[in-house]
């Protein structure tokens, strides 16, 4: 029952941090003008500071503030999430350079749909992206960054 708790935990936070990055991707792209790198790389940063907290206190229920703890689990929630944050701020442009979102803009336009975040540049490439990276997240998550040490 706990680990069914736990994947519903990381599924709820893993949605709003995925909104955390993407709300801020369409600030930083569409608001401040920046481009799809950096519009990318600082949603990543937003993304994982949040995650972080999220993960530690709510799914994985690490509660101890102890040094030694922090030590152990930022430097590795971090890592793991840069091998994750390289994936995304590598393919997410990639993929927009190779003009993966252009169906997914004339299937909108086709739709007859206005909303500006539907022809944001690199959003499709974002969220195919997304998917692998909220798998791997989970898995580095649960085995690496908050393992529970066997008593």
């Amino acid at each position: 029952m706990k680990n069914k708790k736990e994947i519903v935990m990381y599924i709820v936070f893993g949605l709003l941090t995925t909104l955390v990055g993407w709300g801020t991707y369409i600030v930083f792209e569409n608001a401040l003008k920046l481009s799809v790198f950096w519009s990318n790389l600082l949603s990543w940063i937003c993304a994982v500071s949040f995650a972080y907290i999220t993960n530690k206190l709510w799914v994985f229920e690490s509660k101890s503030f102890d040094l030694k703890i922090l030590f152990k689990e930022i430097p590795a929630f971090l890592a793991s999430r840069g091998i994750t944050g390289v994936f995304e701020i590598v393919f997410v442009p990639l993929l927009a350079k190779w003009g993966f979102d252009n169906p997914f803009f004339r299937l909108a336009q086709g739709m007859n749909i206005k909303a500006d975040i539907f022809f944001t540049e690199g959003i499709y490439s974002k969220i195919s992206v997304a998917i692998i990276v909220v798998i791997l997240n989970y898995v580095f998550s649960k085995l690496i960054v908050f393992k529970k040490d066997k008593a």
